[in-house]
């Protein structure tokens, strides 16, 4: 019997998700770039940096939530409330604004861990309880503030929580950051392929080159990123939401890569009666997941409120739909088991580029939420497809 070539019978490797992604990302900046001098400045490329940085930390969040199969329709409605909570207080009751936002804080971390009970002890699917949550929390945010704007840019509040989307790291405190961040980074993809090595060596498969991605993916990031510090430079600096989207991402990875919580939540998400027979503690890793997603939900709504310089009824609007596209856009699975933090911040950007430019082009509001429609739609089918592709394989 004739035999076809190995080189016939080899498949062809399929593109990794993050080359896909980047070049949607590069399609879209030389896309508006072209159309838009304005996009490419350097005051709207820092613009850009903060909403992508107060998208991405929700993405974040919603990651957590996305990996062990549920999800979270509240985060938008309580980015609102928090904020709102936060500004009431400091604005109308004088409250010092670091008081003012741990209280916020808590309120937060205590009603996403409610959430996360009814979902795990109740037996509630978490459709369900934050699709009530997202009404009741819309509810609670417009009676906080008596439906009115509440101004954070007065009196005693021109402090922490305006400073958070005002405040730019001089350039110098930027490239140290940059050299800080170019070291953990390379030790965490070092642990990775010191990891996959490990792996090998118990399956007996070490003969198998170990791959340069991690190598390749350390590069691109802190090359990327001295370029983003430089273009910074030219307006007033980076911007302090980018740091704490990076020191969230940095948590949210090591949360998810290297430690037992995120082993977890990959398995739950995998098959959650198949965790549970393995001694995972579902119902608690679950609640930690909420608890989690409630602060990163509560320093949102920090930034957010502070960005838009006030807390108005419209604060939060729609986010959640954002951050769920994002991670699915980045690769996670809706069905939970699948989720990388890279990718979530990919979708993320890319949500950012797409919104800023159509704002910048003047689309109508009606025409910018179809977009974020199609955008939902067209993520939610490519993760039917790749769960029947997985399906398939297996």
């Amino acid at each position: 019997m004739n035999q076809p070539p190995p080189s016939a019978a080899r498949p062809r490797p399929p593109i990794p998700m993050w080359v896909a992604l980047a070049l949607v990302l590069l399609l879209l900046t030389l896309g508006f770039g072209i159309a838009l001098p304005q996009f490419l400045t350097a005051r709207n490329l820092s613009l850009l940096l903060i909403e992508y940085a107060i998208t991405g930390i929700l993405a974040l969040g919603m990651l957590l939530v996305i990996l062990p199969g549920h999800v979270d329709l509240s985060a938008g409605s309580g980015v609102g409330l928090i904020g709102g909570i936060a500004a009431v207080l400091m604005v109308r009751h004088a409250v010092p604004a670091p008081l003012a936002m741990g209280l916020a804080l808590l309120i937060a971390l205590l009603l996403w861990r409610a959430q996360g009970w009814l979902v795990v002890r109740q037996g509630i699917p978490a459709f369900i309880v934050t699709l009530g949550g997202l009404l009741i929390g819309k509810g609670l945010f417009w009676l906080t503030i008596h439906n009115t704007t509440v101004p954070i840019a007065s009196g005693n509040t021109d402090n922490l929580l305006s400073l958070l989307t005002t405040y730019y790291l001089p350039q110098q405190v930027s490239l140290g950051i940059l050299i800080l961040v170019a070291a953990i980074l390379g030790w965490l993809f070092l642990a990775d392929v010191r990891a996959e090595h490990a792996h090998r060596l118990t399956t007996g498969r070490l003969s198998l080159p170990l791959p340069e991605l991690p190598f390749v993916g350390w590069l691109i990031i802190v090359q990327s990123l001295l370029v983003l510090i430089l273009l910074c430079g030219r307006f007033r600096g980076v911007p302090l939401p980018l740091l704490l989207l990076g020191l969230v991402g940095s948590g949210v990875y090591v949360l998810t890569k290297h430690t037992r919580l995120g082993r977890h939540l990959y398995a739950i998400g995998g098959n959650e009666e198949a965790a549970r027979l393995s001694g995972v503690p579902v119902a608690r890793v679950v609640l930690a997941a909420f608890t989690i997603l409630g602060g990163l939900v509560a320093l949102t709504g920090f930034l957010q409120t502070a960005y838009a310089g006030a807390s108005t009824t419209t604060v939060g609007e729609l986010m959640e739909l954002d951050a769920v596209a994002a991670c699915v856009i980045g690769g996670a699975s809706l069905r939970g088991g699948r989720g990388e933090v890279s990718g979530v911040l990919l979708g993320a950007l890319i949500m950012v580029v797409l919104l800023n430019g159509l704002s910048l082009w003047a689309v109508p509001p009606e025409a910018r939420l179809i977009a974020r429609g199609l955008v939902l739609g067209l993520s939610a089918w490519l993760d039917t497809r790749l769960q029947a592709k997985g399906s398939r394989a297996a």
